[in-house]
Formats: structure tokens, sequence, C-alpha cells
């Protein structure tokens, strides 16, 4: 064989093990087109007969994550989210992408609990899923700015590539080309994902929102049970009421932020919140363990510090270590063992506990934590969490850009 020759055969070989390597996935077939209810039963039905197939588990559990917001999504167009009417200044690109059903069904106090509910059962079913997947090799390539989602469940599905585009966004990468491949360490971030969505839903049926609701949901929603039927008699566009500061709509919106004081509806779902941060802690750790032993460099989500990844955004040993550090000092927060400082008062040793705040929930009133008199019940002295240690958060911000933390927070998880 001449060495011409040889040498195309191996760029042949090669360029058919990436394709290998990459090849669509049983999710992907389905997330490319918008279906993902089929997908999950292409998926579910696979497995019945290939139990041990981890790749497809894994597609299985990020479609079950993406028909969350699906699910969402076509509950509040269905009872007339406002969102072309509500939002002043918004876009006409963005109204076409949000649009608002024209004779929407009447929305109840009961059919927000029962959406969230919905929400929260749908997560849980996503993660229960991630959590078999048990394979250190798996790996799930997804073109991830291709995969179209029906928010609205409308039949219409579009893509993150599609929606960049008619908002001005470019895209951080080519999204025809570009390949995402999740692996083991990345199916316990899309776990820490799902519990810390979980924990807020939680936290928002533990409380009572009625009186909310009854007082500012037509604000929000073109038609809602409430008893104060006046309020859906006047002028209904915001743009315009707003233009004319109209003292009606303004009257709302303080009555919005007075009724922001939520009596505790079931007390037991707070300690549930609690569960699921101190869970995220949990896997926000694991998914290092995962992505530290990682030698190749395939198309990684979020890389370590020998890998580039899609995104092009260096990971450092020093951010690695740093962010590993801000885990564990909030995961002693978490647990009681580590108190927020307190901002008012001189003993500079006391503090508050804010798992109490979990364990022994009262009514939660955003502006009476702000004065510090809801804190009182949790306060107590013991040992300050370092977050409170002016060097610790200059090295947070030393390492991460300031601002940027956030960022690598929302990224990182």
């Amino acid at each position: 064989m001449r060495p011409q020759t040889l040498i195309v055969s191996l760029i042949d070989v090669g360029l058919l093990c990436a394709t290998a390597a990459h090849a669509d996935s049983i999710a992907e077939r389905y997330m490319l087109e918008g279906k993902l209810a089929a997908g999950e039963k292409a998926a579910l039905d696979h497995l019945k007969t290939h139990p041990d197939d981890d790749q497809a588990r894994f597609g299985l559990g990020a479609t079950q994550f993406l028909m969350t917001f699906e699910h969402i999504g076509a509950s509040l167009y269905k009872h007339g989210l406002r969102s072309e009417r509500a939002l002043p200044g918004l876009s006409r690109q963005l109204r076409d992408l949000l649009p608002q059903k024209a004779d929407p069904d009447e929305l109840s106090y009961q059919d927000v609990r029962k959406a969230l509910q919905t929400f929260l059962d749908d997560l849980e079913k996503a993660e229960a899923t991630l959590a078999n997947v048990k394979d250190p090799e798996v790996k799930l390539p997804l073109h991830l700015g291709l995969i179209k989602i029906d928010p609205f469940g409308l039949g219409v599905p579009i893509n993150a590539d599609f929606i960049l585009s008619r908002t001005g966004i470019n895209s951080p990468w080519n999204t025809e080309e570009t390949v995402v491949v999740f692996d083991r360490g990345d199916v316990d971030w899309l776990r820490g994902y799902c519990h810390f969505l979980s924990a807020w839903g939680e936290a928002l049926l533990a409380v009572d929102g009625q009186e909310m609701f009854d007082c500012t949901a037509h604000l929000f929603f073109e038609k809602v049970a409430t008893p104060h039927a006046f309020l859906q008699e006047e002028e209904r566009d915001l743009e315009q009421r707003f233009r004319r500061w109209d003292p009606a709509l303004f009257s709302d919106v303080i009555a919005f932020i007075h009724l922001t004081r939520f009596p505790m509806k079931e007390p037991h779902r707070m300690k549930a919140s609690l569960a699921h941060l101190e869970a995220m802690m949990v896997h926000s750790r694991e998914m290092w363990k995962h992505y530290q032993t990682e030698t190749d460099d395939d198309n990684e989500w979020i890389p370590n510090p020998r890998q580039k990844g899609v995104m092009r955004v260096p990971v450092t040993q020093e951010r690695v270590d740093t962010w590993l550090t801000t885990v564990n000092e909030t995961e002693k927060i978490l647990q009681g063992k580590k108190l927020l400082p307190f901002w008012r008062g001189t003993n500079k040793n006391l503090g508050v506990n804010l798992r109490r705040a979990f364990t022994e929930p009262r009514a939660i009133d955003p502006i009476l934590w702000v004065q510090g008199t809801a804190a009182t019940p949790y306060l107590e002295e013991g040992p300050i969490t370092d977050f409170a240690n002016p060097r610790t958060l200059t090295q947070i911000n030393r390492t991460f850009g300031g601002a940027n933390f956030f960022g690598f927070a929302f990224w990182f998880n």
C-alpha cells in the first residue's frame, strides 16, 4: 500500500470513529424536531429491551427535564399570560415568540398551585431517571443550539438559534456545527439543577399567596378568578396606562409590593426545599469529581483545567478550587454550622441560622427581613460564615472577575 493511500485510509477511519462517537442519540432525534413527548416514549420503549443503555437513559432524563418547561409554558398560555398586553416596551420579535391566547381559560389561585405541583412532579421524574445513570463513560452528544421545545404547547417548536436571531444576540458558537458532548459529570450537573428548581417550587407552595393573587393577578393574566371583579373592568393595556401615568395602575403596583408578606400554608414544604438545596450541594461536588478525572477533550460542556470546552471560557484550577470552597461554605450555612452575619445591633458574634428559617418557618416578609426584625427568631451566637470575611470576597472577585461570578455560578450550578 502506498503511503498516500495509507494516510487517506487512516483519515477515513478517524472520520468514521468521530462520526460514531457523535452519532445522533435517541433523544436528539426527537429534540431536533421538537417532539419531546415522542422522544420520551421512544427512550422508554428502548430501555425496556436495553436496560443497560445509559446514553438512552441520560437522553431520557434530559428530555424529561425540557418537558418540564413545555408543561409550565402550556399552562401559562392556556390561562392567558398577558405577554402581549402586560409587558411594556416588548419588541415585536419577542411578542411573536410569546403569544397571548385570545380566549384564555379563567385562572384561579388553585390553578397556579396545581401548575407548580406539576412542575415539581416533572422535575422529580427527570431527576429519578438521571439518578439511574451509572456508566462512568456515558456520553450524550447534542446539537445544543438546535434543540427545539414547544414553549406554549402550540405545536410550534423553536430552538435557541432562532430565539437568539430574533432578539439580536449573536450565538456564542456555530449552532449548525457545534456538538456538545455531555458526560458523566454533566449527569450530576443536571441533577443539581433539578434540585435547585425544585427548591424554589417547594418554597412557593409552602406559602399562601391567595391575597396577592386576588389583588394583583390581573396585571399578569387576562382572566382571573378574583372577588375584586372591578380590577378587570378597566383598560388592560399596560403600555398605554404606563404612558399616561394611570393612578389605578400605580396603586396596583403599590398593592403588589405591600402584599409581599406570605403566611405559611404548607410549612413542611420548607424542609423539602432545604433538602433539595442540600442535594444540589452534593451534586455540585460530585460533578467536579468526575470532571477532574477526565483525560479527553471532547466538546465539553464544563471543562476541567486541562480541557477547552465548547464555551471557550478557561476554567483554571484556581477557579475550580475557589468554586468548591464556595460550595462547601454554602453547605455549612444550610447545615446551620455557619451563621449569616446580622446587620443590626452591636454584637458581632450574633448571626442568622438560615437552616432554622427552613425547619422552623414563619410568615415570609421580605421588607421585615431587610429591616432585620424577621430574623429575630433565628438569631444566635456562633461562627459567622467566611463569606463575611473581606479576604474571602476578594478571592472570589479576583478569581471570577467580580460580577462575572454570577455567570460562572449559573454555568457551574
